[in-house]
């Protein structure tokens, strides 16, 4: 069995970048992750790579070299860089290649995503309602979820003021002052009872990782963490997530479990055994129940784990270490490799003043709409 490894890391600093377009953050990411690997982009076989907004991620090739590769593009909502990682990881392990590149980049405009209806199979009246705006979405899921479980305003505070926290010890983040509990519970309502410190906002941002197969690794004198599971899944009946316009008595398994099953699966491993977790925080809610949904805790257990400081760095479970989409914002298409380059860092011992010690397992899960999850576990 092929392993695959990781052996080049690169990023383009998240958050806003006046004068730099999005295919400029992705070429960033993309030559900072080669120069990473020492490797030249003559050496790389393939590529896979994903934009929402910023142009098709193939534009790279005039600028990085045109040297006929396969690259394929990836669109896959917001777990777009999870997508692309897990194609690269096919391509290696089904033997066809030995070493590539994924690469995601974005530019989206101040404000909401504009999600359009259409393109999700629904009907023009079902953006009409609101819905379609995910922050009206999102707040009327960690409602229903703190009824049923016991989530209070504080925990819900809690989560964004450790990411803001965690943002200001990390370069690529893009909110890097940190803000404390009074001011995130006392800022303006946006979608009750989430403030608007509790959201994280579209973004700009590039992140490029080199995948190996360990044959290859060992023949250029490389190394890097392993990856040792990679799954994506999408929702099934009587799921509840973005863009369902209703709510189904029988309620569905979620994405998010059934992917993080399956990489568990794939990873011999469990929730236990992780050392460093990244998780999707499109909002502090989503950050609650994602860290039940991954199997780190029951349903409700997060209120005492958070209040505790359990997923601060330092605490027994580390939760978004660089400030995840909170502090740093979500470039759709590169938001998932940013949180795998997190982990990367984290696991090789170069994530500076947010270091978790003797990190050797990291876990990452990015969420999309309309309802899928991609999931990477990662070992030294």
């Amino acid at each position: 069995m092929t392993d695959i490894r990781i052996v080049g890391a690169g990023i383009h600093p998240f958050g806003r970048t006046e004068g730099r377009s999005g295919l400029d953050q992705g070429q960033f990411a993309a030559e900072q992750a080669l120069q990473d690997a020492g490797l030249s982009w003559s050496q790389i076989q393939f590529a896979f790579g994903g934009s929402l907004a910023a142009g098709n991620a193939d534009s790279l090739l005039p600028r990085l070299g045109l040297t006929g590769i396969q690259f394929i593009n990836i669109a896959n909502g917001c777990a777009t860089g999870g997508s692309a990682l897990l194609s690269g990881y096919w391509a290696i392990k089904s033997g066809e290649f030995d070493l590539g590149i994924v690469v995601g980049f974005d530019k989206h405009p101040r404000g909401a995503f504009n999600a359009d209806p259409k393109s999700s199979g629904l009907p023009h009246w079902y953006g009409e309602t609101g819905m379609m705006l995910t922050t009206q979405f999102f707040a009327m899921k960690i409602q229903r979820y703190r009824e049923l479980h016991g989530i209070s305003d504080t925990t819900l505070g809690l989560v964004a003021e450790k990411a803001f926290q965690n943002g200001s010890k990390t370069p690529h983040a893009w909110r890097r002052q940190p803000v404390g509990l009074n001011t995130i519970m006392n800022s303006d309502m946006i979608s009750d009872p989430l403030t608007k410190y509790m959201f994280c906002s579209p973004a700009e941002g590039g992140a490029a990782l080199i995948l190996a197969s360990d044959r290859k690794a060992r023949e250029l004198g490389l190394t890097g963490p392993l990856i040792r599971g990679a799954a994506v899944r999408t929702r099934e009946e009587g799921s509840f997530e973005v863009f369902a316009p209703s709510l189904d008595v029988e309620r569905g398994v979620a994405p998010t479990v059934q992917a993080s099953k399956a990489a568990y699966q794939m990873a011999g491993v469990g929730p236990s055994d992780v050392d460093v977790i990244q998780i999707q925080d499109t909002e502090t809610g989503a950050e609650i129940m994602h860290m039940a949904e991954n199997g780190f805790c029951e349903d409700g257990e997060q209120e005492a784990l958070i209040q505790s400081g359990a997923t601060k760095i330092g605490g027994s479970m580390p939760v978004n270490t660089d400030g995840g989409c909170l502090a740093c914002g979500e470039p759709i298409g590169a938001s998932g490799l940013r949180q795998v380059y997190e982990n990367v860092q984290q696991l090789r011992g170069r994530a500076d003043g947010r270091q978790v010690e003797s990190a050797q397992i990291g876990y990452s899960q990015v969420y999309g709409a309309p309802g899928l999850s991609a999931v990477v576990i990662l070992q030294n």
